[in-house]
């Protein structure tokens, strides 16, 4: 399946069994991501309320002060896609520079590399609300009464495979953590009790080059979601890559990596997601892909890729979702 890039997802209000908070936790919406939503982005994007006697509408029609009304958004299509960094408004208008038109909050004191790196988390991990709705006026029919009407936790797929996946891991010494982030990597758990692990390098994406990647090398085993987007690393990185047995979510947006690079990844039997935003790929880095029969999520856009070659890949990978333009 291809999707474009101004294609809405369905609106649907999830609640993942994602729990806890802390450094080695799953993202908490209500007392991470909330708190910083109100304190930054609600004073201007709140239903529309009477202040001092006058009608206050939402800036820009957009409304964050709801689960629905954050995956509808606005004019510029949804604000929040669950999993989906490149599509997510909220937080591609956040990490602008100061300078840009679009750069949020516009007033008042912007969101601080912490913040950031745990909006980044929570949309990456599947945007869970845990049972949060926030303002149900105005919101769509069939959505408030979904929510009304929503009284058990299902099990989901992702759930089952990543508990399952956490059976073949054993937990990693906490020296060898510690190792790994005296390096450069910032690491976290996929959730309180989980040996999986996650790792980004955030706050040194301009000295993450090839060489600072294979700090993870001893973390192979536990390393589930990895994300090296924007950083320095070239095709030499896919070599240490291709050694995490259990990777499942790899980001790669705006790196240097090509279609060279590709072939080394065809090993990873548990990758699902991949993000090739920005980069230099080509159709023959998709033949490449063809090969990871896991792959159930690629993003394409902004990249030398065509919709022949995404076709020969949909065909061959039957179900995956390509975002390309």
């Amino acid at each position: 399946m291809i999707i474009l890039a101004n294609r809405y997802l369905p609106i649907v209000l999830t609640s993942l069994t994602l729990a806890a908070t802390g450094s080695h936790a799953a993202v908490n919406f209500e007392k991470q991501i909330l708190p910083v939503l109100q304190k930054k982005c609600l004073d201007c994007h709140s239903a529309t309320k009477v202040v001092d006697g006058k009608t206050k509408k939402p800036k820009g029609d957009l409304q964050l002060d709801a689960a629905w009304a954050m995956l509808k958004g606005a004019e510029n299509g949804p604000s929040l896609v669950p999993g989906n960094l490149a599509k997510s408004y909220m937080y591609e208008v956040v990490t602008l520079p100061k300078d840009d038109d679009m750069f949020m909050p516009s007033k008042g004191d912007p969101m601080t590399p912490e913040e950031i790196k745990l909006l980044k988390e929570w949309i990456e991990s599947g945007a869970d609300f845990a049972g949060w709705t926030g303002n149900m006026e105005g919101a769509p029919a069939d959505v408030a009464a979904a929510a009304a009407a929503k009284k058990v936790v299902k099990v989901r797929e992702h759930d089952v495979f990543y508990q399952q996946l956490s059976k073949e891991v054993k937990a990693a010494p906490e020296a060898v953590i510690a190792k790994a982030k005296a390096g450069g990597a910032q690491i976290s758990a996929l959730k309180l009790d989980s040996p999986l692990l996650r790792a980004d390098f955030l706050t040194g994406v301009s000295k993450c080059d090839d060489e600072k990647v294979a700090v993870l090398l001893p973390l192979k085993d536990q390393l589930a979601q990895l994300d090296l987007g924007r950083t320095v690393i070239t095709d030499g990185a896919m070599k240490t890559l291709a050694q995490l047995t259990h990777l499942t979510v790899l980001d790669l947006r705006q790196t240097k990596i090509t279609d060279a690079g590709l072939a080394s990844l065809t090993g990873l039997k548990k990758l699902q997601t991949l993000n090739l935003y920005g980069t230099e790929v080509t159709d023959a880095g998709l033949k490449h892909l063809a090969a990871i029969k896991s792959l159930k999520h690629v993003t394409l856009f902004m990249t030398k890729a065509t919709p022949e070659g995404v076709k020969a890949l949909t065909t061959a990978i039957p179900g995956v979702q390509v975002t390309l333009k």
